[in-house]
């Protein structure tokens, strides 16, 4: 009896165009050197889907051309920026994973002012990994609405990205509307902006007031120091390592537990294990750890 199983036709064989076997890794290993990303290659579709707007832009015809730009004709240093831009995953939302937010303030707050020991103390809280500023502005409006109970801390939140495109729009602080249903009602009512007439596309803004308390600065976690302040009270790093190599994952947990001051606190993604078992952190909470 003959088989009459269809084998899956290449990539190749679908009469688009596509990145070559050679290109691609080529791609995947600037990626992973420069950002720590790992780009398997079944991740080439979703790369050259991405990466298509950008050739778009650039004039170029076809895959082969934009890598003979990249690689042959010098066009890599000007080009590196959209590139990572263009192939970085950014998945964010509001309130994601609130269990942290809930942990923040039972105990991460009160914890860090009794021990400071100062009158309105200057907590610092760092969102590393940012991408849109979802979890920064998340963080502003709790604290934010802590601070207004407790009346005995003040807060200022950073948020780093390698993306200067979701750096961007955080500073704009523009979001789609259905974006914002995470955030309770109560707190939209507060800190959401919505526009006095309906575009095509519904948008809603942050309150200037939330928007002040944070600031975006581009970073690359995978440099080898971090040119920010080493008194860091709070560290969110969330649902990033898991895209690194295991030996950049505890280098970047490694720098960043650095500018910890001691008793602050690190926040991982639920998905994600304590990295470098050697540091000086205990777990006090599911993904929290405590800095000795």
């Amino acid at each position: 009896m003959r088989n009459l199983a269809l084998k899956a036709r290449p990539i190749e064989d679908d009469g688009e165009d596509h990145l070559s076997a050679l290109d691609f890794g080529r791609i995947a290993t600037l990626i992973e050197g420069e950002a720590g990303i790992k780009l398997p290659p079944g991740k080439r579709l979703m790369v050259e889907g991405r990466l298509r707007k950008r050739m778009r832009a650039l004039g170029q015809a076809d895959f082969a051309s934009y890598c003979d730009f990249l690689f042959k004709q010098g066009g890599l240093e000007r080009e590196l920026t959209h590139l990572i831009n263009a192939v970085t995953t950014n998945k964010t939302d509001f309130f994601r994973e609130a269990e942290h937010f809930d942990y923040l303030v039972d105990h991460m707050v009160p914890n860090l002012v009794a021990s400071r020991g100062e009158r309105n103390c200057l907590l610092k809280v760092w969102s590393a990994a940012s991408s849109t500023g979802a979890e920064a502005y998340t963080l502003a409006m709790v604290l934010n609405d802590l601070q207004a109970q407790r009346n005995d801390f003040r807060f200022a939140i950073l948020g780093t990205d390698i993306s200067t495109a979701v750096l961007a729009q955080g500073r704009r602080a523009v979001y789609p509307a259905e974006m914002i249903a995470p955030v309770p009602p109560e707190m939209q009512g507060r800190y959401v902006m919505h526009p006095r007439r309906a575009g095509a596309r519904r948008e809603v803004r942050i309150v200037p007031e939330l928007r002040r308390l944070v600031r975006f600065n581009h970073l690359n976690l995978m440099d080898g120091s971090y040119p920010f302040d080493r008194d860091v009270d709070i560290v969110f790093l969330r649902n990033v390592l898991i895209y690194f190599e295991k030996a950049d994952q505890e280098a970047v947990v490694t720098r960043l537990v650095g500018h910890l001051r001691p008793g602050g606190y690190l926040v991982l993604g639920h998905s994600e294990s304590m990295i470098g078992t050697s540091l000086a952190v205990r777990q006090v909470a599911p993904a929290v750890f405590q800095k000795l």
